[in-house]
């Protein structure tokens, strides 16, 4: 489906904007604070303003709606829920109380609440509602109309995915297995929503219908080998002959909680992060053991910027969940773009005691080490990640990658070059990697053929990659192609402007091609991005006595100009 069509669909519509309403009295100081905060997706600050706000207007439609949707999106529906019921008590229409009011209903089990708000238009969306509408039937006992429902969104074009799978997990749930995996596999009933959970339902239903067999075949050919604990535990279970329950969907609120799921998984990518942010929340709440939700929800507030949040969110995940190491990880890098490095560190410590099994484990933190340049550290951990792969595995390729950044980084060069081309061997023309080896080569002075081919292989496969440019321009710079080097460079600073090293690199080709105040003036720039401080020094020094010079300084070849060398070139 188009992201358009979804949206379409779904038509929670405006709802992230604000419902119509009068003009704010009373303290517009905290509305604008709390506009602000919902703005900049500070949702525990909103709340907070959007209160105080209410305060001196306590019924206005703006402040109602800005109070539930921030509520809601800091992951508080009880007192979202209040909110909403105060809107729906004064009358104010507005899809985002809808969806708040629907949920409650749906917890409380009045099932024929929604189907009377979805009947007078007072619902979502036309997806949402339909298949709400279906659940509701299902959950007052009229399996046959809950069928029919479900049918009835399946005839809308782009939603029959979503519609039959519902229908499965519906059919599932009463214990009617067969029928489900009649909709799971017939090739004409359209295409399913075969994500990882609808994967795992499908291996339930046919473990249900003792077909471990066929359900092995099926998560293996889905997965392969490399399998999170989750699935892991599955494959293990069906080995032994276990029959897996059906987990997925136990009671009719989690029907529900799979729809908002559902959607937002089907969003992520497609619509801002916030608008997704609202599915995922009622998801969650619906079902606070829907641990994707959780995860979801964690995810999308760290793409916001709201890491205290995401951290938050990913406590919410008990240690003997499969799916514990995953938000783990999660919460470690939360904490570091807090700039909780340290606490990001303690997290990853322990989860090596608790699933030190797991390569991500050891490479994740391997890669938090490298960022904190305590490399010899980085290097053990790397170790220990490839200590668990089977030899040939292809999917090691990038703690090799990884591995090879952190020995070049302690002059360990054989060791360095070793890593990148097996990583190379691995996965075959990885721009990252042909990168990173050439340009190292490149800065080592060796090989300089074949680290420009390389170089020129990666941009070739990213072209719009300021590093790889950089890389490109400079290897050329190194050759004495001075002129070949140019534009790359100057491309290379325009996608990274206030990048020191690329800035620095532009001025000493601009030099080389006799365009020395044009060289002078970009040194100057890339002082003022805060290079480190041997950079910094060698620029000052570039500056007071010019490259030829320095570089004579320290025992380099001249540079080899064929051309006029007065300024402007």
């Amino acid at each position: 489906m188009t992201k358009a069509r979804l949206l379409r669909a779904i038509t929670l519509a405006a709802a992230v904007t604000a419902v119509a309403g009068p003009v704010i009295s009373g303290n517009s100081g905290d509305y604008l604070a709390a506009r602000q905060a919902r703005l900049t997706s500070d949702f525990d600050a909103a709340v907070y303003y959007y209160v105080r706000a209410l305060g001196d207007d306590p019924r206005n439609p703006q402040l109602l709606e800005g109070a539930a949707l921030s509520q809601l999106s800091a992951g508080d529906l009880p007192r979202a829920i209040a909110v909403a019921t105060r809107m729906q008590d004064a009358g104010i229409a507005s899809q985002i109380a809808q969806a708040i009011l629907s949920a409650d209903e749906f917890q409380r089990g009045d099932y024929q609440a929604i189907l009377d708000r979805v009947a007078e238009d007072h619902g979502v969306g036309p997806l949402v509602d339909g298949l709400m509408a279906a659940w509701a039937q299902l959950g007052k006992g009229d399996m046959s109309d809950a069928l029919t429902a479900f049918d009835t969104v399946a005839e809308t074009k782009g939603l029959r995915g979503f519609a039959l799978y519902h229908k499965a997990l519906a059919l599932a749930m009463v214990g009617d297995f067969e029928a489900s995996e009649a909709i799971y596999a017939d090739d004409q009933a359209g295409p399913l929503q075969m994500t990882r959970r609808g994967a795992m339902a499908r291996i339930e239903v046919l473990s249900q219908l003792d077909r471990n067999s066929d359900a092995l075949d099926l998560l293996n050919s889905l997965f392969g080998t490399d399998l999170d604990p989750g699935l892991a535990q599955m494959k293990s279970a069906l080995e032994q002959g276990e029959t897996l329950p059906f987990s997925h969907v136990t009671q009719i609120s989690d029907g529900v909680a799979e729809i908002y799921f559902s959607v937002a998984a089907a969003l992520r990518g497609e619509a801002t992060d916030d608008y997704t942010l609202i599915y995922s929340r009622v998801a969650e709440s619906l079902r606070p053991d829907h641990v994707d939700a959780i995860l979801l929800s964690a995810e999308l507030l760290e793409d916001m910027g709201r890491p205290a949040l995401a951290t938050r969110a990913y406590r919410r995940v008990p240690r003997d969940n499969p799916a514990f190491h995953a938000a783990e990880l999660g919460r470690a890098d939360a904490l570091r773009k807090a700039g909780r490095s340290d606490a990001a560190l303690e997290v990853l410590d322990q989860l090596t005691d608790s699933h030190g099994n797991l390569p991500i484990v050891h490479t994740t933190r391997g890669d938090l080490l490298r960022v904190l340049d305590r490399f010899v550290e980085a290097v053990a951990a790397y170790d220990t990640a490839v200590s668990l792969y089977e030899p040939d595995d292809p999917s090691q390729w990038f703690v090799l990658y990884a591995r090879g950044i952190s020995h070049e980084r302690l002059n360990q060069w054989a060791d360095a070059e070793s890593d990148f081309r097996t990583a190379l061997q691995m996965n075959p023309e990885h721009p990252r990697v042909l990168n990173y080896l050439g340009y190292s080569l490149v800065e080592k002075d060796q090989k300089l053929d074949e680290a420009l081919g390389m170089i020129e292989r990666a941009a070739a496969a990213q072209p719009d990659s300021g590093y790889i440019l950089d890389s490109l321009g400079w290897a050329l710079y190194r050759l004495g192609r001075y002129e070949e080097g140019v534009g790359h460079m100057e491309r290379a600073a325009q996608l990274m402007p206030v990048d020191p090293v690329v800035t620095d690199h532009l001025g000493d080709v601009y030099w080389a091609v006799g365009r020395e105040l044009e060289a002078e003036f970009q040194w100057n720039r890339a002082l003022s991005f805060s290079p480190e401080d041997d950079d910094a020094t060698r620029i000052r020094r570039k500056l007071k006595v010019g490259l030829d010079a320095v570089l004579a300084e320290e025992g380099e070849q001249p540079l080899e100009v064929a051309h006029d060398t007065t300024n402007g070139g």
